[in-house]
C-alpha cells in the first residue's frame, strides 16, 4: 500500500521538500551550487585628517567619498592609492585629492604669440593686396619703341596724361559728366612730374603748345616715319600715333628723358574722387562754364566726381584759357593726392580697396611700371604743394596763330636743373 499522496512512488529523489513519514530523519541531500555575485566596489573613503565636504570626483561617483555608509564593508579594493604627497590636494597638506591646481597663465608667451599672429596676418594681407593691385595695372605702353631717346638724368620723370577716353562709360554717364560721345581718345591734359632729392616738381604742358613732330617708329606698324619739321599742337602727337609718339615728341622738344608713362580717362578720374568721398578745394573766385558743366561759388567746398571733372576741364571761363586750366589741374591733383594718402583712407579697407580699384581699373601705364614706382609717383604728387615741392607751367614766350610758343632759353635751363636734380629756379607762366 502506497502511503504517498497523489500516487507518488517511494523514490527519495521525488520526496525532496515534501517531508517524510519515517521516524528517522532524512539523510543530507546535495544542494545545487549558487554562485554569489561580487559585491559592488566600495567608494574609497577619505583619510580622517581630510574629513569635510569635498565635491571632487572620487571613486566613480561625485560627492560621496567622505561619507561612506557606516558598518558596510564589501572587501572591495581597486588597488588605487588616493591622495598625493604633501600639498598634492586642494586645500593644503592632507593630500586628499589627486587633482593638481591650474598653473598661472604665461602672459608673456601669450603676448608674443598674439604679436606673431598679427604680423603673419598683416604680411598675408599685404602680399595678397600687392598681387591683386599688380594684376589690375594695364601695362599697354611700350617705351622700347621710342627711338633716339635722351640720356637719363638724376631722379625719375613721369609723363602724366589725362585723356578724354570714354571707355567703360554708359550713355547715362556720358550725359551726366558732359563728356560727349566722340570716338577714340585725345589728350586733355599733360604734365611732367619730376621726383628727385630736391623735392618734386610738376610742370604742365599746355595742349595747345606748338611742337615739332620728329622722326618716329610706328607703335603698331613698326614702320619708320622721317621727320619733316612739321609743327603741330602737342595733343596732335597723341592723336596721330598714341602714347609712344607723344613720349617721343616730348623728349625731342625738351631733351628730358621720360622714365614712366601714366594715363587716366574721364570715367576713372570721377570714380577715384567718389571712392574717397570727394575732394575739398578752396576756390578763390566763382566761375561757370556751360561746356564743361562747371558752376562753382567762391570758398571752400567738397567736389564729387562729376564736379571735379568739370573743374579740371574748364578753360573757356578763364582769361588765360588753357594756361589757367593747367593751374587748376595742378591744384586739384595735389589736393586729391594729399587727401587720399591719409590714415583714414589707407587704414580703412572699405575706402582703400574701392579707391585702388577705381584707379587701377582705368590706369594705363608703361610695361616697366611697378606698383612701387606708381606709389612713389603718388606721394611725389602729394608733396607738390608742400615742403620743397614746385608746380609751374612750361615757360611760354608768346603765341603763334593760336599755338603757345615755348621760351626755348628757359626750357633749356629748366630741363638742365631737372636732369641734375637741382633746385628749380626757373619760373613758368
Amino acid at each position: 500500500m502506497n502511503d504517498w499522496p497523489d500516487r507518488r512512488t517511494g523514490d527519495r529523489s521525488e520526496r525532496y521538500g515534501q517531508g517524510s513519514a519515517s521516524p528517522q530523519p532524512e539523510s543530507a541531500r546535495a544542494m545545487p551550487h549558487i554562485q554569489r555575485r561580487p559585491a559592488p566596489p566600495q567608494r574609497p573613503t577619505v583619510p580622517p585628517q581630510s574629513q569635510g565636504y569635498d565635491d571632487r570626483y572620487q571613486g566613480g561617483q561625485p560627492g560621496y567619498g567622505n561619507n561612506p555608509e557606516p558598518g558596510y564593508d564589501s572587501g572591495y579594493n581597486t588597488g588605487q592609492v588616493y591622495g598625493g604627497g604633501a600639498g598634492g590636494g586642494r586645500g593644503g597638506g592632507g593630500g586628499a585629492g589627486y587633482v593638481q591646481g591650474r598653473p598661472a597663465p604665461d602672459w608673456r608667451r601669450r603676448i608674443k604669440l598674439g604679436a606673431l599672429t598679427l604680423v603673419v596676418v598683416l604680411l598675408v594681407v599685404s602680399v595678397s593686396t600687392y598681387f591683386w593691385a599688380d594684376g589690375k595695372l594695364k601695362r599697354e605702353v611700350d617705351l622700347a619703341k621710342v627711338i633716339e631717346r635722351p640720356e637719363a638724368g638724376d631722379g625719375t620723370n613721369y609723363l602724366i596724361v589725362g585723356s578724354d577716353s570714354r571707355e567703360g562709360m554708359s550713355a547715362e554717364d556720358k550725359k551726366r559728366l558732359r563728356t560727349g560721345s566722340a570716338e577714340g581718345k585725345r589728350t586733355d591734359s599733360m604734365m611732367i612730374l619730376h621726383d628727385g632729392s630736391n623735392g618734386p616738381t610738376l610742370v604742365s604742358l599746355p595742349r595747345d603748345s606748338q611742337v615739332e613732330i620728329p622722326s618716329f617708329k610706328g607703335s603698331e606698324s613698326g614702320k619708320m616715319f622721317q621727320g619733316t619739321g612739321r609743327q603741330v599742337k602737342l595733343n596732335a602727337a597723341y592723336a596721330e600715333d598714341g602714347p609712344e609718339l607723344l613720349v617721343r615728341t616730348v623728349e625731342f622738344n625738351t631733351g628730358l628723358r621720360i622714365d614712366h608713362y601714366v594715363e587716366i580717362g574721364f570715367g576713372g578720374f570721377a570714380q577715384i574722387v567718389d571712392a574717397i568721398g570727394g575732394v575739398e578745394l578752396d576756390i578763390p573766385k566763382a566761375f561757370k562754364d556751360k561746356k564743361s558743366g562747371a558752376d562753382f561759388q567762391a570758398g571752400k567746398q567738397t567736389l564729387n566726381g562729376e564736379q571735379s571733372l568739370a573743374f579740371v576741364r574748364t578753360r573757356y571761363a578763364f582769361a588765360g584759357s588753357d594756361l589757367d586750366r593747367t593751374k587748376n589741374q595742378q591744384k586739384f591733383l595735389a589736393a586729391l593726392a594729399s587727401q587720399t594718402a591719409t590714415p583714414s583712407t589707407i587704414l580703412n579697407p572699405f575706402k582703400l580697396y574701392p579707391t585702388m580699384g577705381a584707379g587701377l581699373d582705368t590706369l594705363i601705364v608703361d610695361k616697366d611700371m611697378s606698383l612701387w614706382a606708381l606709389g612713389n609717383m603718388f606721394f611725389a604728387m602729394k608733396g607738390v604743394t608742400g615742403g620743397d615741392g614746385t608746380s609751374m607751367n612750361m615757360p611760354i614766350s608768346g603765341s603763334n596763330g593760336g599755338n603757345l610758343v615755348w621760351d626755348k632759353a628757359k626750357v633749356k635751363q629748366l630741363v638742365q636743373q631737372l636732369k641734375n636734380d637741382e633746385k628749380v629756379t626757373v619760373k613758368g607762366n
